[in-house]
């Protein structure tokens, strides 16, 4: 019995912990549905209810912490989202996420460029989270280093009504709402899940409040006995102040302050409205089609802390940033069940399109001069272009078990990225910027798997996975030139992968070891007049070993254990103090993660669990680091049901032993504000109540 198994039952708190009665989760994220010990490749289910039991259920942080390889860090700033790295993957960004692909119900939450956010994802409504990691990323296309995708639970019977709340340290609040339910189960029938929260906090840090509406509509209508539609509308509006980095000094001194970004009066705004459709036929007994389009719109303002004296350069963008982007696309894939040589053949073949429109403006951060002068207010235009890019993706996979305990897998992905962009700002000093870039690659895939016995598979894995240059990243060339970056290459990535997983001691054990060799690495160049470049650095190589156990020992008793040792490092030398040998900015080395839960389905519940980083290097010169860490959390809860009722009650305590710590770090940041603090010890309460009609 796998503890995902286990954990697919929990629809609620008391559900946590409710003797298992289905079959073991199946992943989805390679689109061959696969139990997790039969799929070739290093992926972790976390059911929805265990991100929220005995947790705030604000940030994916809070619930993803176990998986090995991810390195997910909550900023403590709402402005710029949590930042996610997948194998070293993603550690460079700065704000939002990239290298690693976001997918919400099937529909990209990560923008054609390579640019996502998490802001749009409802904890409330998780029905799971699937996390994969290592070479069958690739079948993703741009910005695969790993991919994690968030699955809406279905409406289910019987019908509930559902309100759940938190309250905590430094004025934070979350509450919701949700119902579910399903009018029947014949054709024409209805399921629904409607989700509403908000969150506000005041910020641990001086100059962090923030605000947050999500609501998040799933609604499945069966059309007859083979064919499903699936309807997915979220909509965000945030509202957040960007406290920024500190300098180590500043750290040390007072953690909790925020001298620039108060003078500043930096901020960020987004309202986001999205909407999908996904169709479902089965076609035939061995033939199915699946057809997903969707279409959003994505307005953000942002204000940043740059210094009036930068903004004189005429090639100067400003520091008020306003982008609106209409963003839309379709993925088709027709699915066969085949024979060959006598074996089962597993057949996948589909085709991506994703497109982006931004009008993108800049203004200057200020207005007046001298004595009158103001900040943090919208200034005089600056920029005003409109960039779009797309990519076009067709794709095939196949899965053939062509022995009785082997089975070979094998993908291809052939991924075109286009870039354009329009500039309309043409003021004096100011040349014409228009330009565009294309990027073509093939990404191949293949897994070879045997299955020693019942509960014990072995497989190796070989992918080529691309990185393409991001809409800001490509937007100045290093010369100083007018014109897009066309000498900018995408980072090129070869990952080699063996593993292990068995079904043993009442869990699952996993055990991974991986190999990533990536050419053209994308790295800064410097600024010039106020703009940021980027070049290819050359070579650098990532070496791991993952593992993992998590399952129920004894009756009630449940545990996890992960551990990712990682030596990511440049080979060549480089810009900016890169050296072959130095590591690669933002990555631990070492990162542990244990926890023990008591989860009878009544009465009371309690849990303890510890998490340890090594320290990370916080610029590509290697000389100045975050010191590692280690800290816990605890809680302790009660569940009770009385009749149609479910209720729930629970307090948590994290940062248990007031540790000093950055949460996360901003790689390379060129005045030296590298460390961004987690809070000190701070607890809260949690209250729900569910209803079954």
């Amino acid at each position: 019995m796998t503890v995902q198994a286990f954990l697919a039952l929990s629809p609620g708190a008391a559900a946590l912990a409710q003797e298992p009665t289905m079959a073991p989760v199946v992943v989805t994220g390679t689109r061959l549905d696969t139990a997790v010990l039969d799929t070739p490749a290093s992926v972790d289910v976390v059911q929805g209810a265990a991100m929220r039991w005995q947790r705030p259920g604000i940030n994916l942080s809070e619930g993803l912490g176990g998986v090995p390889g991810l390195q997910i860090q909550n900023r403590q700033n709402y402005a710029q989202d949590l930042q996610i790295s997948s194998r070293g993957f993603g550690a460079r960004s700065t704000f939002g996420v990239r290298g690693v692909r976001l997918y919400v119900d099937g529909i990209p939450a990560t923008m054609p460029d390579g640019q996502g956010q998490t802001s749009n994802i409802d904890i409330g409504s998780i029905a799971r989270v699937e996390v994969l990691r290592g070479p069958f990323s690739a079948l993703y296309g741009n910005s695969s280093g790993g991919v994690i995708q968030v699955f809406t639970e279905d409406g289910a019977l019987p019908p509930s009504l559902a309100a759940s709340g938190w309250g905590g340290s430094y004025g934070t609040w979350r509450y919701g709402v949700m119902a579910n339910g399903v009018t029947g189960t014949g054709a024409g029938d209805l399921d629904y899940v409607l989700n509403l929260s908000r969150f506000t906090t005041d910020g641990y840090r001086d100059h962090s409040a923030a605000r947050k509406n999500l609501g998040n509509a799933k609604l499945g209508l069966q059309l007859d006995d083979d064919s499903r539609l699936t309807v997915v509308v979220n909509s965000v509006d945030l509202t957040a102040q960007d406290p920024l980095g500190l300098t180590w000094q500043q750290f040390q001194d007072d953690p909790r302050s925020a001298p620039v970004a108060e003078q500043y009066n930096t901020r960020k705004t987004v309202r986001q409205t999205q909407g999908g459709v996904v169709y479902d036929h089965q076609v035939d007994g061995r033939n199915a089609l699946r057809l997903m389009v969707y279409y959003g719109q994505r307005d953000t303002t942002q204000y940043q802390s740059i210094p009036p004296a930068a903004q004189v350069a005429p090639t100067q963008a400003g520091g008020v940033i306003d982008l609106k982007r209409q963003y839309g696309g379709a993925d088709l894939r027709w699915t066969s069940e085949l024979d060959m040589a006598g074996r089962p053949l597993t057949v996948v073949a589909g085709f991506a399109y994703d497109s982006m429109r931004e009008d993108r403006k800049g203004y200057q951060n200020f207005i007046g001069a001298g004595a009158s002068q103001r900040l943090g207010v919208q200034g005089a235009l600056r920029r005003d272009e409109t960039n779009t890019v797309y990519n076009a993706d067709p794709y095939a996979q196949t899965s053939w078990n062509f022995a009785e305990r082997w089975t070979l897998d094998t993908g291809l992905r052939w991924s075109t990225v286009r870039f354009d962009s329009d500039d309309h700002y043409l003021a004096p000093g100011n040349v014409d910027d228009s330009g565009g870039a294309r990027y073509r690659k093939a990404l191949p895939v293949a897994a070879l798997r045997y299955a020693a016995t019942e509960n014990v598979s072995v497989y190796g894995s070989y992918g080529r996975g691309f990185e393409t240059p991001t809409l800001n990243e490509i937007s100045y060339r290093p010369d100083g030139q007018p014109g897009l970056n066309f000498g900018l290459m995408p980072a090129v990535s070869t990952n080699l992968e063996a593993g292990v997983k068995a079904n043993m001691a009442g869990g699952l054990l996993t055990a991974a070891v991986f190999h990533t060799r990536t050419d053209d690495e994308i790295v800064s160049a410097g600024s010039f007049g106020g703009r940021t470049s980027y070049q290819n650095a050359g070579r650098t190589r990532r070496d791991g070993v993952e593992l993992g156990w998590s399952g129920e020992f004894a009756r009630h008793w449940r545990t996890q254990l992960a551990y990712t040792w990682l030596n990511a490092r440049y080979a060549d030398d480089g810009t900016g103090g890169i050296r072959a040998g130095n590591k690669i900015p933002g990555i631990a080395r070492q990162a542990a993660y244990a926890s023990l839960a008591w989860a009878p389905p009544e009465g009371w519940q309690a849990s303890i669990e510890g998490r340890y980083l090594s320290k990370i290097y916080v610029n590509d010169a290697n000389d100045a680091e975050a010191p590692g860490y280690f800290v816990a959390a605890a809680s302790v809860g009660y569940v009770r049901t009385v009749g149609a009722w479910e209720l729930n009650a629970y307090a948590r305590v994290d940062n248990l032993f007031d540790r000093r710590y950055a949460g996360s770090v901003i790689v390379n940041e060129a005045n030296g504000r590298y460390y961004e603090p987690a809070a000190g010890r701070n607890a809260g309460v949690g209250l729900g109540a569910t209803y079954r009609f």
